[in-house]
């Protein structure tokens, strides 16, 4: 893998999106999905369950790696039509972000630690990504740093 990101939306989207094979973000603008490459891998981070509740899920929902292809025009019914990257899915268990943190390299130290995860998509580390899989138990074709 190339690059790693983190993606945020309600884990029944997330859920959603497993199940059929594919990611959206922002609430399926393009734009952040033509920066993610094919071989790129991806973790979805999950505030809540369902979009617009305050459950305090706050955990890691998914994990994955782009498969090759472009952004492309899913059909959600009533005219909205995101756009979409395949991803393979990786067999994981949902793991809460609290107890890593301290290990994690975009939360350490930082009390304002969830004000990144507003831009809906964003860059994290190889060994951010690793962490998080070691921590969802994901079987993941990753080098460890």
């Amino acid at each position: 893998m190339s690059g790693y990101w983190i993606a945020v939306a309600s884990a029944q989207h997330v859920r959603r999106g497993r199940e059929a094979g594919f990611m959206q973000v922002n609430h399926g603008k393009a734009a952040p999905l033509r920066r993610v490459k094919p071989g790129d891998g991806i973790v979805y981070y999950s505030p809540s369950t369902i979009l617009g509740e305050k459950d305090g899920l706050q955990a890691f929902t998914a994990i994955g790696a782009v498969r090759e292809g472009e952004p492309y025009q899913g059909d959600m019914g009533g005219g909205f039509t995101p756009s979409r990257r395949d991803v393979d899915w990786a067999a994981a268990e949902e793991a809460p972000i609290k107890p890593l943190l301290d290990r994690l390299d975009f939360t350490a130290g930082k009390s304002n630690w969830g004000y990144q995860l507003r831009f809906g998509l964003f860059a994290i580390s190889e060994g951010d990504f690793s962490l998080i899989a070691e921590a969802m138990g994901a079987k993941l074709a990753v080098a460890a740093s």
